[in-house]
């Protein structure tokens, strides 16, 4: 496989077949270098050196009635997460003003739970608003889970931009992780708020004993139902979940991962999202390459890599975020004194 011949079939209008996904997908690792940098291309021509930045805000964290098997929240979990009700109003816009003085363009307000009631509908229409009212440039999307009648017109009416609800795997594969609800519900909440103005965003979870078909296989899904925003997550196998401490994923199967997604979605949002710090580790600079977003800071239960850090290496690796022409960090070159190993008491740092 030719590899930057590829990507300039791509760049020229050509969609790639779930064929040559599968084949990217299985590269040797050896190839995965070459890859990320044909990747790079298609990165490079539609979104040129700018990183968007997004934030989470977890308004409702815990207490989830479902079942899916990778998450912290759901029902049975014994993980030792956060756990409360709904923030208040005030909490939740300040949560919103530090990820926007941070640098994030998009502010992602998010709920555990099969799906808000029409009560809790108009209290996120609230925070959306007054986040809207202080930042009408900042994007805000929504992640209440399952939509009913008339909700995505509340939030869209109160200034949502978009609403998330991840397929997160393949449908061949979707009753492995979760059975308290289906694969065509989600596919229904993405097309109902589509369907009332709010962008599509949702993506994928990998590294949940999918096989390499199926990682191709919610890729392309992903494609059919028109999502603008593709977030990758990688599995973070918490304890006390049924996939706590499951591994399959390697870094460089990550970033395989990742310029898959690329490739079939050219020219859309490819956000490197949760798992990115303990997965791609000390590779992770390399999904800038590949990747346009990624989150700033923490995630909905876990820590990520220090908001600061994640502003340093976007600027250290040439790229900008989207909307700031300088880098949004001062970088410290001072070199630290030697105080351990040789000559001291302390351990040698070994």
């Amino acid at each position: 496989m030719d590899l930057h011949q590829l990507a300039g079939e791509v760049i020229a209008g050509r969609a790639i077949t779930p064929e040559e996904a599968l084949e990217i997908l299985r590269l040797p690792d050896s190839q995965t270098l070459p890859l990320v940098a044909a990747a790079g291309q298609l990165r490079r021509h539609y979104f040129g050196t700018t990183m968007k930045v997004n934030y989470l805000i977890n308004l409702k964290s815990g207490l989830c009635p479902e079942d899916c098997s990778y998450c912290s929240q759901r029902l049975g979990s014994q993980a030792e997460i956060l756990k409360y009700r709904w923030l208040r109003n005030e909490d939740a816009v300040a949560a919103a003003e530090a990820g926007i003085a941070g640098g994030a363009q998009r502010v992602c307000l998010v709920a555990s739970g099969r799906g808000p009631s029409n009560r809790d509908v108009d209290k996120v229409a609230e925070i959306i608003g007054e986040i809207k009212a202080e930042h009408p440039d900042v994007e805000v999307c929504a992640c209440l889970g399952q939509l009913k009648e008339g909700q995505p017109e509340r939030l869209a009416n109160a200034g949502a931009d978009a609403y998330n609800h991840n397929l997160n795997t393949a449908k061949s594969h979707y009753g492995n992780v979760c059975t308290t609800h289906s694969y065509e519900d989600r596919e229904q909440t993405i097309q109902h708020a589509r369907e009332h103005g709010l962008s599509a965003c949702s993506g994928l979870i990998a590294g949940m004993g999918e096989s390499d078909e199926q990682l191709v296989e919610v890729v392309f899904a992903l494609q059919k139902i028109q999502a603008d925003s593709v977030p990758v997550n990688f599995l973070m196998p918490f304890d006390g979940t049924p996939l706590a401490g499951h591994a399959e994923l390697t870094p460089q199967r990550c970033l395989r991962i990742l310029a898959m997604t690329r490739f079939v979605h050219p020219d859309k949002e490819v956000r490197v999202a949760a798992g990115r710090e303990q997965h791609l580790r000390s590779l992770q600079p390399l999904s800038l390459e590949i990747c346009n977003s990624l989150f700033l800071g923490d995630y909905l239960t876990s820590e990520g890599q220090a908001g600061a850090k994640d502003l340093a290496m976007i600027a250290d690796y040439g790229f900008t975020v989207l909307g700031q022409e300088e880098p949004a960090h001062e970088v410290s070159i001072r070199p630290r004194i030697r105080h351990r190993g040789a000559g001291t008491l302390e351990p040698a740092n070994a």
